[in-house]
């Protein structure tokens, strides 16, 4: 197996692809993604990241479930950008602090894990951020934007510096993504 530092530069450089075939809307994102999340469970195995390596687990489904509804949705010719109510939201984000909550007294209680409430709020607020882009929902773009500097400071801690500055970038084109499917929110509601 590749060292450390290789699996995590094919990690990020696959990572890359994705959020910026993502942001273009284009369904060939999720190969991508469910590529660097295989790599990344194994590194966040190895530094003791526990929800981390959960998390990516869990992006490898859902990028399987994003490829065949987005590919789906793109033959029938209806995939729009939705947008998630008030009420919507605050519920998710109650779920989210509750599973990060619990996730991350357990993750304390029986491992030993590194900054296990961190670890696992990020965590938890991710699962919450992915299924909203799974659906093409424009908030996930607003929680992705909180989520990345956080676990900026998170990987840094562990010392995956080259996921550090992935994230660095993922925030900045969060931004990037949010802008441009708003544009496309805005379109679909004058057309």
């Amino acid at each position: 197996m590749p060292d450390s530092t290789t699996i995590e530069i094919m990690a990020t450089g696959a990572g890359l692809l994705y959020i910026v075939l993502l942001i273009r809307e284009r369904a060939i994102c999720w190969p991508f993604g469910i590529a660097g999340s295989l790599l990344s469970i194994y590194l966040f195995i190895d530094t003791r990241l526990y929800s981390e390596a959960i998390l990516y687990a869990f992006y490898v489904g859902m990028g399987v479930w994003g490829w065949v509804r987005w590919t789906a949705r793109a033959k029938a010719g209806s995939h729009p950008v939705t947008r998630l109510s008030t009420r919507g939201n605050a519920v998710l984000i109650a779920a989210s602090l509750a599973f990060g909550l619990t996730l991350g007294h357990l993750l304390a209680t029986f491992t030993d894990a590194e900054r296990p409430l961190i670890d696992a709020m990020t965590t938890s607020f991710s699962f919450a951020a992915t299924f909203l882009e799974v659906r093409k929902t424009l908030d996930a773009w607003i929680y992705w934007m909180l989520i990345n500097v956080v676990t900026i400071w998170l990987y840094q801690d562990r010392a995956l510096d080259i996921y550090a500055a992935l994230m660095g970038i993922y925030a900045v084109l969060s931004v990037v993504g949010f802008i441009g499917w708003l544009r496309t929110y805005r379109s679909q509601q004058t057309a």
